[in-house]
């Protein structure tokens, strides 16, 4: 087992299965292309164990609360990490994180989006230390999210060669 999935383990956060489309919805990219020592992460959004979208859904400031997107940040992180180890096949091939952009489903009048995608930086953090989680990063405000997601999530990373 990698490092960080040590230490996945010994924070109880478990990695969900891969995403379950909602009906009639088709995904023509990759969730992670590889391109040399670069993996680009599509957008994710959070997901329970079991790969379904998790509630509770809709737009900060409105019907959910810096705490609950705090959290849904957290569990698109988890999808994230998901996505990459099934590219990748070990976690620990990440070498830097790069780049991440954070969306966030936003009610008229709310501006704490980046206490919301602070959720997803913590965990990157929290799992890789500061030299390799370190990253550049964007949060933003979204009028929509498809399926009325809370939060969505896209990065860069470099990975070994």
């Amino acid at each position: 087992m990698s490092h960080v999935e040590d230490k996945l383990a010994a924070l109880g956060l478990i990695l969900p299965e891969p995403i379950q489309m909602p009906p009639g919805f088709a995904a023509p990219f990759q969730f992670v292309r590889v391109v040399a020592t670069r993996a680009y992460i599509s957008g994710h959004c959070p997901l329970n164990t079991d790969g379904t979208v998790a509630a509770p859904l809709g737009k900060l400031g409105r019907e959910l609360s810096i705490e609950q997107g705090y959290t849904a940040a957290r569990l698109t992180g988890l999808a994230m990490l998901s996505s990459l180890k099934r590219a990748l096949g070990d976690l620990d091939a990440v070498v830097a994180w790069a780049r991440v952009f954070g969306m966030v489903n936003s009610a008229p009048g709310f501006d704490k989006q980046p206490m919301v995608i602070n959720g997803f930086s913590e965990l990157i953090l929290e799992l890789y230390g500061p030299r390799i989680g370190a990253h550049a990063r964007s949060a933003v405000g979204m009028a929509e999210l498809p399926f009325n997601i809370p939060v969505e999530i896209e990065a860069e990373v470099e990975i070994s060669a």
